[in-house]
């Protein structure tokens, strides 16, 4: 007798396939009822449910991402600033008229129908069309492209 000849004295026990039916009857190992213990079961994967609610990049350029302006109405800036000020989105700030966002300095619109009795000097903000007009009127001063 040599070493490749030796055997064991008793065989490995196979081990049983659980869940294939027979032998152990009844649920055959899959515990009772609910999804997993169903013919041809598959559990949805929670990263697919993360992927459907979050916001998709939708539309040309995903312009929707960009900042949106800090809208102020003319009425404020008359009950704020006196005659002949200049006014710009860091003196809006000392003001309290506007807020930093995300400790940026935000741009700024100022929109408004209200009669301009007073000159200004705008500078780095925009100002909707008929306000520009207005504002130019009344002697006021707007830097190119502003409106």
């Amino acid at each position: 007798m040599q070493l490749h000849n030796l055997q064991p004295r008793t065989r490995p026990s196979r081990a049983k396939r659980v869940g294939r039916g027979g032998k152990r009857g009844t649920t055959a190992g899959r515990g009772t009822k609910g999804q997993k213990a169903r013919a041809g079961h598959k559990i949805r994967p929670a990263i697919r449910d993360i992927m459907k609610k979050l916001p998709k990049l939708r539309g040309y350029r995903f312009h929707s991402f960009r900042p949106k302006p800090a809208v102020v109405d003319i009425r404020r800036i008359l009950a704020a600033f006196p005659t002949g000020a200049t006014v710009d989105p860091a003196a809006l700030i000392e003001k309290g008229i506007i807020r930093r966002m995300k400790g940026r300095i935000p741009a700024v619109k100022i929109v408004g129908n209200a009669a301009i009795t007073k000159r200004y000097a705008f500078r780095g903000i925009r100002l909707s069309q008929p306000l520009a007009r207005r504002i130019h009127d009344a002697g006021g001063s707007i830097p190119l492209g502003a409106s």
